[in-house]
Formats: structure tokens, C-alpha cells, sequence
């Protein structure tokens, strides 16, 4: 009987003494945390920026009309895909209107031709009538001087009572006569003078005249070419949304019936994507990307970004921010436009496509998983550090502000516990990112659970624990 209860005895102080080591384990874990750890790694990275988009040529018009009231179309002369010369008529409208309202010009400048060219008729007659009356002032004149000197002969002899007093006076009435016709030849000449004044008059204002008509001619031609869509570049049509008998108009803007075809540009195609707002500040002019369009899998085309947009644009709507009434309280992109190396005729404008925009590269340096990343604020970390409970009393403004201050880091596994550490990032890979301050190579960080990472408090206490996760079996 003593053996027996020995042994009993024995064994009990067995249990108890089991029961108390377990009990001091699981004492000693109480506020442990399993966590999945990560070392920090040296690795080349490149931040790639995503968006999508369609494909577009880079330059491409809209041909529409000027008709006043708009017209009829008579002919188009072109389908869709063919490729077209700058120049080249396209599309005609009626224009019974106009055409004749060119022809009236026309024959209006023809009337005003003919009279301009009867005043240039009548200035050279003036002219010449004003030589003919010059000739013969010119002769009257000399006639005069030599009957001057006559009267100048016959006044010594008669002087010299040489000759009879009526022979003196037919050479004074002769001088006398001859002064009177050189008078009257110099009137001819003023009166010729004022006739090519007159006629050159007239044919100043008949040579505005035909200016006028011919104005009016231009005109009319130009009110005429509005009724013919010309090609203004060299490109392919691309759009042709009419038919022959419909009516096109002018001035309303993306209206179907403004619109008689769309003339594209194909040397240079561009894929246009959306860039979310958060990532537009780190997209430059130049950089490259990468470029997939669902029409054609399994291919991937190069370019290059060649325009950024300033303008925000709300992605519900596909309007400019400015113009939006609800822009503050929806998601915003900025258009990106990449011009790619692709041959024309792979392509059709409006295909769907995804960029990715290589917008930076960085080769060995110190990464972290992004997952990783974590955000407190300042007091928090420093009341869990130091095993404080949270305050209470009110804080003044600079401290309390100081307080909720955010910090961006990351918890390193020291000693058993997690340990909050304050990193500065610089790019951002697909699932890493750049550790510029902080973290040195070879540093154990948590990077999981997520839930953990979330919620695991400064200077916790944590258990490594980085097996794979166990995959349930899946019911056959």
C-alpha cells in the first residue's frame, strides 16, 4: 500500500509539475503575434505606370461644311479606307445657288472690263487731241512771230512814210489776228486738258469698278469651294458617316449631320490613354513604353510619350474638370499620348489598347515588398514604446499636431519583437519598392499578414511563422 501511493503521489506531482510549465508558456506568450517576415534585398527595379486607352492617328480633321443653312450632297467620290491626296475633291454638295451667283460676277466684270476699256479709249483720244491742239498752238505762234516782226517792218516804214497808212494798218490787223488765233489755240489745248481729266476720271472709277466685280467674283468662288469637301492633307478616310442625298450643316459641333467624313494622318500613329491622376506627376515627355492592343494578342509594340495633357479629365464623363459640375467628387486622368512604331496597316483607329509607361529604372539597390509599407502616427508609436496607456488630458494645439503626425514605415523584427522604423521609398516596382533611408540589406521586416501589419502594435512581441499556407484539398 505505501508503493501504491507513493507512485500516486508521484505521478501527481508530475501533472502539477506539467501543468505549471505549460501554464508558464502560455503565460509567456500571451500578446505574442505570428508574423510572415522578409529580408531587405538588393534587386533592379522599374516603376511602370499602367493606363488604357485607344488608338489614334496623331493628326486627323473632321471635314464638314460652310454651306449657309446647309445642302444636299450630289456626289462623294471616295469610301471609307481609301487614301486620299491633299487637294483632291471628295464630296460635292448643290450649288445651283452659288454657281450662278459666280457667273453674274463674272459677267458683271466683263461690263465693267468693257467700259474701263472705253475710258482708256477716250483718255488716249484726249491725248492725242490735246498733241493736235499743241501742234497748232506751236504754229499759230510763229505765225504770230512773224507777223509781229511784219507789223515791226511795217511800222519803220511808215515811220519813214515809206508806204500808205492802210498798208500799215492790214499788217496791224494781221499781228492782231494772229494773236487772237494763238489765244484761241491755247483754249483748245486747256479744253483738251480738262477732256483727259474727265476721261481719266472715268477710267479710274471703271477700274474700281472691275476691282469691285472682281472682288465680288472671288466671292462668289469662294461661297462655291464651301460646296466642294477638299481633302486638306494627305491621309486615308478614315470616317464616312453619309450618303449621297443627305443633308449636311454647318457650325453644330460632333452633331452626325456636321460631319461628312473624317481624313486621318496614319504616318504617325499614337496610342491616347487615360493616366490616373496619382500617377500623371511621374510620367515625362520621352519616356518609353510598352504597348498591347487587344485586337492583335500576343504582341507588344514600342513608343515613346510625345504630349502629356494639362487639363484633368472627369472619368465618368470623359469631360474636362473645368466643365464638370461634380469634378471634385469623381476620379480624375490626365490624357497621356504615346506615338508608336507600327506599321499603318496593322492598325484602324478606335482599337482598344493598354500602355505601360516605363517612367523610371534603378539597378541593385535596397528594396522592400510593398505590401510591407505601413502608415502610424508619431504619438501613438512613441506611447506604445514606452508601454503608456493613451493620454487623456488635452494636449496644446502644437503637440496634439505634432502627435497625429503621419509616418510612413515599416516593423523590423529585433529581439522577438516588432520594432516601428521610418523609411523614406523612392520608385515603385510591380511588387517592390525602392528603400532610400531606413532599412539596411539584410534587415528582417514583417510583410504579413496583411491584417497583421494593419493592427501589430510598436515593440509587440512577435513569433515568426513564414510556412507556405496549407491548401485545402478541393472536393472531387
Amino acid at each position: 500500500m505505501k508503493k501504491k501511493w507513493k507512485t500516486v503521489i508521484l505521478l501527481g506531482l508530475l501533472v502539477l509539475i506539467a501543468g505549471a510549465v505549460f501554464a508558464s508558456i502560455k503565460i509567456s506568450q500571451r500578446g505574442v503575434v505570428i508574423v510572415q517576415t522578409g529580408k531587405v534585398t538588393r534587386m533592379d527595379l522599374t516603376s511602370v505606370v499602367t493606363a488604357s486607352g485607344e488608338i489614334k492617328p496623331r493628326n486627323y480633321i473632321n471635314i464638314g461644311t460652310n454651306a449657309i443653312g446647309g445642302a444636299p450632297i450630289t456626289a462623294i467620290y471616295v469610301k471609307e479606307g481609301d487614301h486620299v491626296k491633299k487637294g483632291q475633291v471628295l464630296a460635292r454638295l448643290a450649288s445651283v445657288q452659288p454657281s450662278a451667283d459666280v457667273e453674274s460676277s463674272k459677267a458683271i466684270v466683263n461690263s465693267a472690263l468693257a467700259d474701263s476699256a472705253a475710258s482708256e479709249a477716250a483718255v488716249k483720244s484726249a491725248e492725242d487731241n490735246i498733241a493736235v491742239a499743241q501742234a497748232q498752238v506751236d504754229h499759230d505762234r510763229a505765225d504770230l512771230e512773224q507777223k509781229k516782226i511784219d507789223l515791226q517792218r511795217a511800222q519803220q516804214l511808215y515811220d519813214a512814210k515809206l508806204i500808205a497808212s492802210q498798208d500799215f494798218e492790214a499788217k496791224k490787223a494781221a499781228y492782231d489776228l494772229a494773236k487772237s488765233t494763238v489765244e484761241e489755240s491755247e483754249r483748245r489745248v486747256t479744253q483738251a486738258q480738262a477732256q483727259k481729266m474727265q476721261s481719266a476720271a472715268q477710267l479710274a472709277s471703271a477700274q474700281k469698278k472691275v476691282s469691285q466685280a472682281q472682288a465680288m467674283v472671288t466671292r462668289s468662288e469662294n461661297v462655291l469651294s464651301q460646296y466642294e469637301a477638299v481633302a486638306p492633307l494627305d491621309g486615308v478616310v478614315t470616317n464616312l458617316p453619309v450618303r449621297v442625298g443627305e443633308t449636311v450643316v454647318p457650325g453644330i459641333q460632333n452633331s452626325p449631320s456636321s460631319t461628312i467624313m473624317t481624313i486621318a494622318d496614319m504616318s504617325i500613329i499614337t496610342a491616347e490613354v487615360h493616366v490616373d491622376e496619382t500617377d500623371i506627376v511621374s510620367v515625362r515627355i520621352g519616356e518609353p513604353a510598352d504597348v498591347t492592343i487587344d485586337a492583335i494578342p500576343n504582341r507588344t509594340f514600342k513608343g515613346k510619350v510625345i504630349e502629356i495633357g494639362d487639363t484633368a479629365i472627369v472619368r465618368s464623363s470623359g469631360v474636362a474638370a473645368s466643365q464638370s459640375q461634380t469634378s471634385a467628387q469623381e476620379a480624375k486622368d490626365f490624357k497621356v499620348v504615346i506615338a508608336l512604331d507600327i506599321p499603318e496597316s496593322l492598325v484602324r483607329p478606335g482599337l482598344s489598347c493598354t500602355a505601360k509607361i516605363t517612367t523610371a529604372t534603378r539597378s541593385h539597390i535596397l528594396s522592400i515588398p510593398m505590401q510591407a509599407l505601413t502608415m502610424r502616427q508619431k504619438g501613438q508609436l512613441e506611447e506604445q514604446k514606452l508601454g503608456q496607456k493613451p493620454r487623456n488630458e488635452p494636449l496644446d494645439p502644437a503637440a496634439q499636431k505634432a502627435a497625429k503626425e503621419e509616418l510612413q514605415g515599416v516593423f523590423v523584427v529585433n529581439s522577438g519583437k516588432a520594432e516601428f522604423r521610418k523609411v523614406e521609398t523612392g520608385i515603385t516596382g510591380l511588387t517592390d519598392i525602392e528603400v532610400v533611408n531606413g532599412l539596411k540589406e539584410g534587415d528582417e521586416i514583417v510583410t504579413g499578414s496583411y491584417q497583421v501589419i494593419r493592427t501589430i502594435r510598436n515593440e509587440a512581441k512577435v513569433k515568426v511563422d513564414n510556412k507556405p499556407p496549407v491548401i485545402a484539398p478541393q472536393p472531387s
